[in-house]
C-alpha cells in the first residue's frame, strides 16, 4: 500500500470518530469545536476527491462561517446548561431515529447506485467554450443552473431578515451586540490587525480567479466576512446598526445586478438569464463580483445575529 493509502486511511478514520464525537459529547461548546474540525477534515477529503471548488466550500461554509453560528448558539445555551435543562428523552428518541433513516437514505444512495448514473457533465463540458469560462463549476452556477444560484442568494437574504425579525421592536434598526463572541485580549486585537489586509487579498482572488480555476463569489464573501467580523470582535471596529443605507445597499447589490442582467437577456439573447455571444464571461464576472460583496455582508450579518441595542448618540 502507498503512502496515499495510509493517508486516506487515517483521514477517513478520523472523519468518522469526530462526528461520532460531535453526536455523543454532552457539551455543547465541545460539540461545535468537533464540528469544525470535522468539516475541516471533509474539505481535506473533498481535495483527495479532486473536487477543489466543494473543498473550499466546505471549510468556508461548513466548516468556517457555520461552526462561528455554531458558537453563538451554544454560547447563548450556557445557560440552559448551567441549570441542568435537558431535552426530554422522546424528543431525543425521534432526533435519533430521524438520523438514523438519513444515515440509511445517504447509505443506500451510496452502496447501491443505479446500473447507468446519469449526467451531463459531457454536455456541459463540451459547450463550457462558448462561455468563455474556464472552470465547469462557474459554467454549471452561472449558465445552466442560473435560475437556481440567483434564488440562493435570494434565499440568504432572507434568512438573514428571519434573523433580524427576532429582535425587539423597540431596537428594531439598532445594532447586534455581538456579546457571545466579544472576549477582546492582546492576541485577538493582533490576529484582527493582521490578517484582514491579507483576507480581503485573499477574498479578492478567491472571486475573481473563480472563473477559470476553484474559487468563486460564495468562498470569496466568507472570508470578506470572517474578516469583518474579526475586526469587529476585536472591537477594532463597530458593528454597523441594521438601518444604515450602505449596508442594505450591499446585501442587495448582487442580486439586483444578477436579477438586470438576467431580465436584460430577453433583448439581447431571447431567454431570461441568457447572455449574448462573446459577452458571458464579463457579464459572469461581473455578477460575481456583486454577489462577493453581498454573500460577504450577508453573512456577517448572520453571525453578528439580531439587533440587541440602539446607537447611542
Amino acid at each position: 500500500m502507498s503512502i496515499l493509502s495510509f493517508f486516506d486511511g487515517g483521514l477517513v478514520i478520523l472523519i468518522l470518530s469526530i462526528g461520532a464525537s460531535t453526536i455523543v459529547v454532552r457539551e455543547a461548546f465541545a460539540a461545535v469545536i468537533a464540528f469544525v474540525v470535522y468539516g475541516l477534515l471533509l474539505a481535506v477529503a473533498w481535495v483527495r476527491l479532486s473536487a477543489i471548488d466543494v473543498a473550499l466550500t466546505e471549510a468556508a461554509i461548513g466548516g468556517g462561517m457555520t461552526g462561528m453560528l455554531l458558537l453563538g448558539a451554544a454560547a447563548r445555551l450556557r445557560l440552559a446548561e448551567s441549570t441542568g435543562a435537558r431535552t426530554g428523552l422522546p424528543t431525543r428518541f425521534a432526533i435519533a431515529v430521524l438520523c438514523g433513516l438519513i444515515t440509511a437514505g445517504l447509505a443506500a444512495a451510496i452502496l447501491f447506485p443505479p446500473e447507468v448514473v446519469p449526467t451531463l457533465a459531457p454536455t456541459a463540458m463540451e459547450n463550457l467554450p462558448q462561455t468563455g469560462l474556464g472552470n465547469p463549476v462557474a459554467g454549471v452556477l452561472f449558465v445552466y443552473r442560473a435560475l437556481d444560484t440567483l434564488l440562493e442568494k435570494v434565499v440568504l437574504l432572507l434568512a438573514l431578515l428571519g434573523v433580524w425579525s427576532l429582535a425587539p421592536d423597540r431596537v428594531w434598526g439598532g445594532i447586534p451586540g455581538l456579546r457571545v463572541y466579544a472576549q477582546p485580549n492582546s492576541t485577538l486585537t493582533f490576529l484582527a490587525q493582521l490578517l484582514p489586509p491579507l483576507g480581503i487579498m485573499v477574498g479578492i482572488y478567491m472571486c475573481w480567479v473563480g472563473a477559470k480555476d476553484p474559487g468563486g463569489a460564495f468562498q470569496g464573501g466568507t472570508i470578506l466576512a470572517a474578516m469583518w467580523l474579526l475586526a469587529i470582535i476585536a472591537g477594532l471596529e463597530r458593528a454597523p446598526s441594521i438601518s444604515q443605507p450602505w449596508l442594505r445597499g450591499l446585501l442587495v447589490v448582487g442580486p439586483m445586478i444578477f436579477l438586470v442582467i438576467g431580465l436584460a437577456g430577453f433583448a439581447w439573447a431571447d431567454a431570461f438569464l441568457a447572455y449574448p455571444p462573446g459577452y458571458a464571461k464579463p457579464l459572469i464576472v461581473a455578477v460575481e463580483a456583486a454577489l462577493t460583496l453581498s454573500i460577504g455582508a450577508a453573512l456577517g450579518m448572520l453571525a453578528a445575529g439580531p439587533p440587541e441595542r440602539v446607537r447611542q448618540p
